[in-house]
C-alpha cells in the first residue's frame, strides 16, 4: 500500500463508518475514534497528489514552530494566513478595536454577504497593522502558549523553561536507543488559557537500522483540510532532524484520536477519492545546516505534480 493510499483509505472508512457528531464550530462531522496510518518516507515525501497541497505554507508554519515563535508576524511576512483568526479575534474583542462587531465572525461570515465584506476589510487592516506596526504585532499578534512555545520554552512549576526540541535532538545523537525521545505540547494547566489547545499532543522518535522514525498522537484531526498538512509537516520535521543527526528517514506513523470529516467537506472528499494517486515528490535538504538554522529557501521539493486543489471552508 502506498503512503497516499493510507490517507484515502481513512477517508473511505470515515465516510462509510463514521458517527455523526456535533462540534465546537457547530458545523457537524462524521467522526471515527482511534486510527493509525503509516508512511514509509523512503518511498518519497508524503505530500498528497490527489489534490494540490500548499507546501510553502507547511514549511513556513513548521519553521515558525521550530524557531519557538508564537507571533503571527513571521507567518504574515511569508504570506501565511493559517493562524490569523485566533489573533484577529483577540484584537476585535479588545478595547483598542473600534470597527463593526465581529462577534461569531467565523459563523456569520458564511451566511451574511455584507458581514463577510466587513470581515474581509477588517482582516486586511489587521494583517497590514501586524506587518507594519511592531508594537501592534506585540500586542495582538502573539498567540501565547502554542506549539512554538511548548516545543522550545515549556514553562515549569519552578519558573524555568525546557527546550524540548533541542533536548530530544541531542538525545537522538547521544542516546538513540532511548525510549524517551518525546516532545509534548499538552499541558493541562495551560489548556484553559490557550488560543487553541494543541491538536498534536505529543510525538516520539525512534532510531533503528540507521533510520529515524516519528510517531505523532493527534487528539483531533480535520481529515480533508488539516491532516494532509499534518502528515507533510511531521514528515518534514522527521526529515530535518534525521538530516541533522546523520540518519536516513524511516517511517512517519500518524495516530489519531477523533478523526473527522466536516459535514461541509463531504462532497470535496468524494471528489478527491475519484482521483488516482500520482508519484510522490522528493525532498532536498542542505547537509550543512542545523534544524535551527534552516530557512524557507533551503528546503526544496522536486517532482510534485498533483491533481488540482479542491477548495473547502475552514471551521473555526
Amino acid at each position: 500500500m502506498t503512503s497516499e493510499q493510507a490517507y484515502l483509505d481513512l477517508c473511505r472508512k470515515v465516510l462509510a463508518e463514521g458517527t455523526h457528531k456535533s462540534d465546537r464550530t457547530n458545523t457537524g462531522t462524521k467522526s471515527l475514534f482511534g486510527h493509525q496510518m503509516r508512511f514509509d518516507l523512503q518511498e518519497g515525501f508524503p505530500l498528497l497528489t490527489t489534490k494540490k497541497v500548499p507546501f510553502r505554507l507547511i514549511v513556513t508554519e513548521l519553521l515558525w514552530f521550530i524557531k519557538g515563535d508564537t507571533n503571527i508576524r513571521y507567518l504574515l511576512q511569508h504570506n501565511n494566513n493559517i493562524w490569523n483568526e485566533w489573533a484577529f479575534k483577540k484584537w476585535t474583542e479588545s478595547d483598542a478595536y473600534n470597527g463593526p462587531n465581529m462577534k461569531d465572525f467565523g459563523i456569520r461570515a458564511g451566511k451574511d454577504p455584507q458581514f463577510k465584506l466587513e470581515y474581509e476589510q477588517q482582516m486586511e487592516k489587521f494583517k497590514r497593522l501586524i506587518v507594519e506596526d511592531e508594537q501592534f504585532a506585540k500586542q495582538f499578534g502573539d498567540l501565547g502558549l502554542v506549539y512554538g512555545s511548548q516545543w522550545r520554552a515549556w514553562k515549569t512549576s519552578q519558573g524555568d523553561t525546557i527546550d524540548q526540541l533541542k533536548d530530544v535532538i541531542e538525545q537522538i545523537k547521544t542516546n538513540p536507543d532511548s525510549r524517551r525521545l518525546i516532545v509534548s505540547a499538552w499541558n493541562p494547566e495551560d489548556i484553559p488559557t490557550m488560543a487553541l489547545p494543541p491538536c498534536h499532543t505529543m510525538f516520539q522518535f525512534y532510531v533503528a537500522d540507521g533510520k529515524l522514525s516519528c510517531q505523532l498522537y493527534q487528539r483531533s484531526g480535520d481529515i480533508f483540510l488539516g491532516i494532509p498538512f499534518n502528515i507533510a509537516s511531521y514528515a518534514l520535521l522527521t526529515s530535518l532532524i534525521a538530516n541533522e543527526c546523520g540518519l536516513e528517514v524511516g517511517e512517519f506513523i500518524h495516530t489519531l484520536g477523533d478523526a473527522h470529516i466536516y459535514s461541509n467537506h463531504i462532497e470535496q472528499v468524494k471528489a478527491q477519492l475519484e482521483r488516482t494517486p500520482r508519484a510522490l515528490p522528493t525532498l532536498q535538504l542542505p547537509k550543512d545546516k542545523s534544524v535551527f538554522e534552516i530557512e524557507l529557501e533551503d528546503i526544496q521539493l522536486e517532482n510534485y505534480e498533483p491533481h488540482p486543489a479542491i477548495k473547502a471552508p475552514v471551521a473555526v
